[in-house]
């Protein structure tokens, strides 16, 4: 994808969201980029097959220090005006905070990717999306939206929180085209919460509404296979691919190649 395009589910294609991660504490490749250089690596990517970058510049892992939207915005400016200047692909920055959404859209980003699902920043973050007329992810967060008063409900709750989310949106003045939800694999409340959504993954994909799926070497992984975060990969592929065939629009993934190889596969079967 190129700057300024629509995301469209129409082709029946899923769309592959390589991470860029500007935090030297992410818990599968913090400070890794700052040896790699962050340009070479968004150029690795898309040499790989990636549609759109999603970079973050916090942390969102459990246990992970927050950090002002100061110092948030001064690790992710800079590095998203560099990459403008040598590319148009598609990006979408990873934040909550609205005054670090509209620096970055401001540099040069398409999309906002609000891990707080609207919790944070609440109908200012859906405004900027209205003013900017661009996309905006909202996924659900058991730190902002709790949890379901009955656990075999998991599927309906998260439904339920999107759904009131999109409709903030809606009346922010966000367009029905411009939404994009995410069910929150990694921040639902545990392991068996994570295979739950991915259980559900039909369900969640029935509204209609394009839907990222973040799976990518996450700790339900480690803990269901009893792995480190380096050697996830296969079963990171795995949600890949069950992901697609529920419907999903987009993976959100650190091994570009990998994915989009199984994933151009199954297109092919």
């Amino acid at each position: 994808m190129k700057k300024g395009e629509k995301i469209d589910q129409s082709k029946g294609r899923t769309m592959v969201a390589g991470i860029l991660n500007l935090t030297p504490d992410s818990f599968s490749d913090g400070g890794l980029y700052e040896k790699e250089g962050i340009l070479n690596r968004v150029e690795h990517m898309i040499r790989d097959g990636a549609d759109l970058i999603d970079i973050g510049a916090e942390s969102t892992r459990p246990g992970a220090q927050t950090v002002t939207a100061e110092e948030e915005t001064e690790r992710l400016i800079p590095a998203l005006k560099e990459i403008r200047k040598h590319t148009d692909i598609y990006i979408s920055v990873d934040t909550y905070k609205p005054e670090v959404a509209r620096a970055a859209l401001d540099a040069g980003a398409d999309m906002i990717n609000d891990v707080s699902g609207l919790g944070y920043g609440g109908v200012e973050m859906a405004k900027l999306s209205a003013e900017y007329k661009v996309p905006i992810i909202l996924m659900y967060n058991k730190a902002y939206h709790k949890s379901p008063a009955k656990q075999d409900d998991l599927i309906g709750y998260i439904n339920s929180v999107l759904f009131d989310a999109a409709q903030k949106a809606l009346k922010a003045g966000v367009s029905e085209d411009n939404i994009i939800i995410d069910p929150g694999v990694g921040f639902a409340g545990g392991t068996e919460n994570d295979l739950t959504i991915l259980r559900g993954l039909e369900d969640i994909c029935s509204w209609g509404w394009p839907v990222m799926l973040g799976c990518s070497r996450k700790s339900f992984i480690g803990n269901t296979l009893d792995l480190p975060v380096d050697q996830r990969e296969e079963a990171t592929i795995v949600t890949s691919i069950l992901g697609a065939q529920a419907g999903c629009a987009i993976v959100r993934v650190h091994n570009v190649l990998a994915n989009r190889r199984a994933l151009d596969m199954l297109g092919a079967i």
